[in-house]
């Protein structure tokens, strides 16, 4: 399986037989100048209805759209959405539902939280179950922070964990780094790639951090 990040939420999630999966696609515009998304996939998954995560128009081979919770067979891949909520430190209030997308891809157990703004609950947890590689927001300020990703990292407990959802040069928007997540953290990986290739029996443990270059 590889794992190619865009940037801010949007991943590419490609199997060993091509089927293709693209996260919270994003639309470029002036505060995300991460390049135009340009890509084809089987399937789209949308965690809510924010410019930045459900630019679905932009992705091409008309894949089928996931939104919300439920259990799905797409293409092969099995997909499970689990609610939960989008919460903005800044303006303190709920900003509206949240999914996280839980699939199996050539065995490998992902992850995707969204925009995740508060702790899991034992159910949320339990309904995640066991999670290889987790995709986790860490810039806070409309997500879960530094310290709220660490925790939950440390609940799910994930082979591997990829940050997203902070700010870089190409992100504007008014997020922390990724380096407060990182501080303390006993295993990083910084890749000077996009994407990354995982096999279900190469994966490390306990949990790596690995920090991707965004491709746009």
């Amino acid at each position: 399986m590889k794992v190619k990040w865009l940037g801010v939420s949007c991943f590419v999630i490609t199997s060993a037989e091509g089927t293709k999966i693209i996260t919270d696609p994003y639309k470029s515009g002036l505060l995300i100048r991460y390049r135009r998304i340009e890509e084809t996939a089987h399937v789209v998954t949308v965690s809510h209805e924010h410019f930045d995560h459900n630019n679905v128009a932009a992705i091409g081979g008309n894949p089928q759209v996931l939104r919300g919770a439920g259990s799905f067979e797409v293409a092969g891949i099995t997909v499970r959405g689990i609610a939960s909520r989008h919460y903005s430190s800044s303006i303190g209030r709920w900003r509206g539902p949240n999914t996280i997308f839980c699939l199996t891809v050539d065995g490998i157990g992902v992850c995707h939280l969204g925009d995740l703004g508060h702790q899991l609950s034992e159910e949320q947890a339990s309904q995640i179950g066991e999670v290889d590689i987790l995709m986790l927001p860490v810039g806070g300020r409309a997500t879960i922070d530094a310290r709220g990703a660490s925790l939950v990292c440390d609940q799910l407990k994930p082979r591997v964990a990829i940050p997203m959802h902070y700010k870089t040069a190409k992100l504007l928007l008014p997020f922390a780094g990724v380096d407060p997540f990182l501080e303390g953290k006993p295993d990083i990986r910084r890749l000077d790639a996009s994407e990354v290739e995982f096999k279900k029996d190469e994966l490390p443990s306990p949990t790596q951090i690995v920090v991707l270059k965004p491709a746009g």
